[in-house]
């Protein structure tokens, strides 16, 4: 796989370090899915997920912080060995910790949830009612 560069990638070496690092854990078949956390935050990430994956979330936290806050290095990542994952993120300096889980029909970010239904039909259909 070939990589793109611009010329601010040498001016953010540690974001192409973990871009590589996230790679490396898809080619090793430790992470099952990944989403940034750069458009939106980790809500965003978390909805955009559960959507593609048709797979619930369950999802701690609380604060806009916590859900919005937008950072171009940092990644959501499933797995189905969290204690490897986090042992091989460890190995590279990198701290990591669970957040939730994966499964079910709804959505659940902190105190709110919302059925997958639901929020597909909100998703989708989002800006053929704005035409209207």
């Amino acid at each position: 796989m070939g990589r793109l560069y611009t010329k601010n990638a040498r001016r953010f070496p540690e974001n192409v370090r973990f871009g590589d690092i996230v790679r490396a854990l898809i080619v090793d078949g430790l992470v099952s899915a990944v989403h940034d956390l750069s458009d939106g935050g980790l809500a965003v990430a978390v909805a955009e997920m559960a959507l593609a994956g048709r797979i619930g979330a369950d999802v701690e936290g609380s604060g806009a912080g916590h859900w919005f806050g937008e950072d171009q290095a940092r990644y959501l990542v499933t797995t189905a060995r969290p204690d490897a994952l986090v042992a091989r993120l460890a190995e590279q300096g990198i701290a990591a910790a669970p957040i939730g889980t994966t499964g079910g029909d709804a959505l659940r970010l902190g105190g709110a949830t919302v059925a997958l239904d639901a929020l597909r039909r909100a998703h989708e259909g989002f800006f053929p009612a704005l035409m209207n």
